[in-house]
């Protein structure tokens, strides 16, 4: 009787878990599978959510199929539950897996990543009723004369412009709590993005927070509009808002795992993101065999995709070194944050903050106007093995 397989588990299919675990699945060696726990039933492309939640016709585009990834020739699997506590030699989960919702593991990987208000993440675990959600939301921006957007980071930027270019007669009001527009970025791009908005007669109100009602902004359209109120006093007048304030550190997982030391914890209480190492294991002496990955590492990195993916290769071959009797040596260092932004449905830039240790002072930004309507997502398909003609098909 062979013996039984020993358990990489990777808590979070999106992008830098989905990421992690597909790396994990080329090199762990034959005793060890990859298990993959994740609640929704296809992959959220959640680059594509803003702009789709304005643009119709693409919305099937942005749920993927996992099925190509792990399928029945692989020991690896996709467990499609939610994980709802980490505890030292096991996680819970929402729904059984061989039997029981308790999932043994050697090893740990975490990507749980951040939380978005809709449109930019999804309120539902599988496709039908999420496509339907931004089919709806897309007939809420139609209706709206006026449309105020809550929040300066790159999804508001993004839709400001996006509905100023499919609905130039449209009122756009974006409002930013900060002075900066997109302010992880060096200054260069606040101003860009500002003479972009000026150009396209779209209103910035930064420096002030918008105060969110009691049961949050409306789900509809008002045609008679409302007014939505700022904490500076100031108010305007709206017929929609779009929330797309900044993330919040999915951390609710790792609150039933003790921390050896208590009072420095295994959160950073400043961020709520989790603290790690550089080899992005968890900074506790206890956990070496735990792992942070993407969004939710506190790893010093902007929060985006890029960094995402360099840590997946990272933690993968730190963790295939500890299943060798190794120690974890790889550290991972960010660089320099940067972001690839489209700027209406053509034009888009690519921004990179100087890198400081080399004695940049200055940002690089390439500017492109070869933007799809779809922002290519037909890519994501291909990177997942998977023909969208034939799911269409199928439906």
């Amino acid at each position: 009787m062979s013996p039984a397989l020993r358990n990489v588990v990777v808590v979070g299919g999106s992008y830098v878990g989905l990421g992690t675990a597909r790396e994990l699945m080329k090199i762990v060696p034959a005793s060890h599978r990859v298990l993959l726990v994740e609640p929704h039933s296809h992959f959220n492309h959640i680059f594509t959510f803003p702009r789709f939640a304005i643009l119709p016709g693409h919305e099937q585009k942005a749920f993927v199929p996992y099925t190509a990834v792990f399928n029945s020739s692989t020991r690896h699997a996709l467990i499609t539950a939610r994980a709802t506590s980490v505890h030292k030699d096991h996680i819970s989960i929402s729904a059984p897996f061989e039997g029981t919702q308790n999932l043994s593991y050697d090893y740990l990987v975490i990507a749980t990543g951040t939380l978005l208000a809709a449109p930019s993440m999804m309120p539902f675990d599988t496709k039908t009723p999420s496509v339907k959600y931004i089919q709806n939301y897309q007939r809420q921006i139609e209706a709206a004369e006026t449309l105020t957007i809550v929040g300066g980071g790159a999804v508001g930027v993004q839709m400001a412009l996006d509905v100023r270019e499919l609905y130039p007669n449209k009122e756009v009001v974006l409002v930013q709590s900060r002075e900066k527009l997109m302010p992880v970025y060096h200054e260069g791009l606040d101003r860009l993005l500002r003479e972009t908005f000026e150009k396209q007669n779209i209103r910035v109100v930064s420096g002030a927070r918008a105060v969110v009602p009691e049961g949050g902004f409306p789900k509809e359209a008002s045609s008679e509009g409302f007014t939505l109120h700022l904490n500076n006093g100031d108010s305007l007048k709206t017929n929609f808002v779009v929330p797309a304030t900044g993330q919040k550190p999915n951390n609710q997982l790792i609150q039933t795992l003790p921390a050896t030391d208590s009072a420095k914890g295994l959160i950073n209480q400043k961020n709520g993101f989790l603290r790690v190492r550089k080899t992005l294991q968890l900074d506790d002496p206890a956990y070496t065999n735990i792992f942070a990955v993407g969004d939710i590492a506190d790893s010093g990195a902007h929060k985006a995709a890029r960094p995402g993916s360099m840590q997946a290769g990272v933690v993968a071959r730190n963790l295939v070194e500890m299943i060798e009797g190794k120690e974890a040596k790889e550290e991972y260092t960010p660089g320099p944050a940067g972001i690839h932004l489209s700027l209406g449905l053509k034009r888009n830039i690519i921004f990179r903050n100087p890198n400081v240790a080399e004695g940049e002072t200055e940002p690089t930004v390439t500017e492109k106007f070869d933007g799809q309507d779809d922002l290519s997502a037909g890519n994501m398909w291909t990177r997942l093995n998977v023909s969208m003609a034939e799911e269409r098909a199928a439906i």
